[in-house]
């Protein structure tokens, strides 16, 4: 092994202890971790830094009486995926349960609740904006507050791109592809009716991430005021 690779697995075992300590202990400073782990505080906020660009951590500034306020660190929803958990499991038993009792039916009414109530809880955070990339944003929020790891990026052609790079809910949605079908409705909603939402991959279908193409709808009125192109 190259001494790059072992000290490259060196930091991911101790940013794994890391994660175990804030799962144990809750809100922890730098200096409490760094105790704990005998390494100094700028190393400690190094692997921080890191686990943050991950989406597994984040802070929460807490006043002293005397100087700055000190950053009490804690694991975000996406931070889940290490430790076990009967979720998966239960989550797979209730909707198959749900599918014998209210047949399909009953099941597309229940998604069509649920996302009704999603729709109205993301419309209420984003607000009246009507900027796209200002909602882009505002979505990647709350869906990161979700653990979905999500960000967004901007292709040459203008074009962005809403990426989630962790489904907290694919074991549910592998039973129930319905959930699927209904984010991609709830991103159009949200995000307006002057813009196309187009998944263009898909983590149940072998992808590393969830991925929707979001692009402005281009008007008539708008072809028409350009004129004919001149040959």
């Amino acid at each position: 092994m190259s001494r790059i690779q072992s000290k490259k697995d060196a930091s991911t075992r101790t940013r794994r202890a890391i994660i175990d300590q804030l799962k144990e202990h809750g809100g922890m400073d730098v200096s409490t971790l760094s105790s704990h782990f005998s390494l100094s505080g700028m190393a400690i906020r190094q692997h921080l830094n890191a686990l943050i660009e991950e989406g597994l951590v984040t802070y929460e500034e807490e006043p002293r009486p005397m100087g700055r306020p000190t950053k009490r660190w804690r694991l975000t929803p996406a931070a889940d995926r290490f430790f076990p958990s009967g979720y998966s499991e239960l989550s797979r038993s209730l909707i198959h349960s749900m599918k014998e009792a209210f047949g399909t039916e009953g099941m597309d009414k229940l998604l069509t609740v649920r996302n009704k109530n999603m729709q109205e809880q993301y419309l209420k955070y984003i607000g009246d904006t009507s900027d796209v990339m200002e909602r882009l944003e505002k979505l990647a929020e709350i869906r990161t507050h979700e653990g979905y790891m999500a960000e967004i990026k901007e292709e040459d052609d203008k074009s962005l791109l809403f990426i989630e790079k962790h489904c907290p809910i694919c074991e549910a949605a592998v039973a129930c592809t319905g959930l699927c079908k209904n984010e991609l409705q709830l991103f159009q909603h949200v995000l307006g009716h002057d813009v196309t939402v187009e998944r263009i991959e898909y983590i149940l279908s072998g992808g590393k991430s969830c991925i929707y193409r979001v692009q402005k709808k281009v008007h008539a009125s708008s072809l028409d005021a350009a004129g004919p192109t001149s040959t």
